[in-house]
């Protein structure tokens, strides 16, 4: 008796991946039509019947949220799935994990996202940094998969989104080192790629500008949000002349604060009398470094909450409605939306946690850099 044709021998003789015939064997709509036409004339030929049981699971009304996460080693990834888990946990959803990190190709990025459309195991997806795979999460909402992204995204999108308000933490963080007196405020920024780094950044520069003190181009250095990106902008800062060294400096994230610190202990610069420093992100170990670092808290569990609310939304939406996408839609579907089209898109409010790096206990200005040598 011949073998049993299995979805992955379609898949070889049609030379797709087995989450393209999958896509093609539940009417999903974005498939090339070339490419569809071929991989049903071999599902004919080949005499290929789909499981049966595979099929109707597909077709239920699953119960499971993909959550999508870069690295496990983020030190704010353990708080927003905190939020989502405490969401949920009255619900009849589960988790389920699916986690990217910064080794992962862009290609493979690009085929995770296309197993969890392939697949039809959750209902939705909550994508957490996504970062660079934010154009794949994009994709899947334009062909009607309810996703909601938290904390970053990629501009012009209408893709639901949850996120701190990054410009006006930032302003309130350089306000406060402007009011203690400081003038020659450096940043060191994220990758300037992602949105919240850009948010951050003009915050940074609306402070600036209701002090009256126009940016300086030298005392902004781009970062990777990494502790050691933090230590090369620190060099980089006191590699300028002594009198155009800054006398502060906002970090965009905490772990690049940290790397300022490093450097500074390793070249007996004193934090916060030889320079005063803020960081972003407020994460639990900010409070016990030393010195404990002023930092702009994020509310990363209320923004985890807040995205697993607004995905369930959308989520019983769509099994109300029966409209992940009609066969043959194609480029012709919509996009499924909350119900209250007025809360797709969340900022939260952040805070500021002042700590001994900014130097805030002396309520005046500290002493220059410029006395270091």
């Amino acid at each position: 008796m011949a073998r049993k044709r299995t979805i992955g021998d379609i898949a070889l003789l049609a030379g797709v991946s087995k989450a393209t015939v999958s896509r093609v064997l539940n009417q999903k709509p974005d498939v090339d039509p070339t490419t569809r036409e071929r991989i049903l004339r071999i599902v004919e030929e080949e005499g290929f019947v789909p499981s049966l049981t595979a099929a109707g699971l597909a077709r239920r009304h699953s119960h499971l949220i993909g959550v999508l996460v870069p690295s496990f080693t983020w030190p704010m990834v353990p708080d927003i799935v905190c939020g989502v888990a405490e969401a949920i946990g009255l619900t009849p959803y589960e988790l389920v994990l699916y986690s990217i990190n910064d080794k992962t190709r862009a290609d493979d990025k690009g085929d995770i996202i296309d197993h969890i459309l392939a697949s039809d195991l959750v209902a939705g997806l909550l994508s957490i940094l996504p970062g660079l795979p934010a154009k794949h999460v994009i994709r899947l909402h334009q062909h009607g998969f309810p996703v909601v992204m938290i904390d970053d995204r990629e501009l012009p999108s209408d893709v639901p989104w949850i996120s701190a308000d990054n410009q006006q933490g930032a302003y309130e963080a350089v306000c406060h080192l402007l009011k203690l007196g400081h003038r020659r405020i450096a940043h060191i920024q994220g990758p300037v790629d992602l949105y919240c780094s850009r948010q951050r950044y003009q915050g940074y520069c609306r402070a600036l500008e209701d002090y009256g003190i126009p940016v300086d181009p030298t005392l902004v250095v781009e970062g990777l949000f990494r502790r050691k990106s933090g230590m090369e902008a620190m060099q980089k800062l006191l590699s300028l002349p002594q009198r155009q060294r800054p006398t502060a400096i906002f970090a965009a994230s905490d772990d690049m604060a940290y790397g300022v610190i490093a450097y500074a202990e390793e070249h007996g610069i004193r934090i916060p009398d030889d320079l005063a420093l803020v960081g972003f992100d407020g994460i639990s170990s900010s409070a016990h470094v030393r010195p404990p670092l002023t930092t702009v808290k994020q509310p990363f569990q209320e923004m985890g909450r807040q995205g697993a609310k607004l995905l369930i939304s959308m989520i019983e939406l769509a099994h109300r409605q029966r409209a992940y996408i009609p066969p043959g839609a194609g480029k012709h579907a919509t996009p499924l939306q909350p119900e209250d089209e007025q809360v797709q898109q969340i900022q939260l409010a952040t805070s500021l946690l002042v700590r001994a790096s900014c130097g805030a206990r002396q309520n005046q200005a500290v002493s220059s850099i410029e006395q270091v040598t």
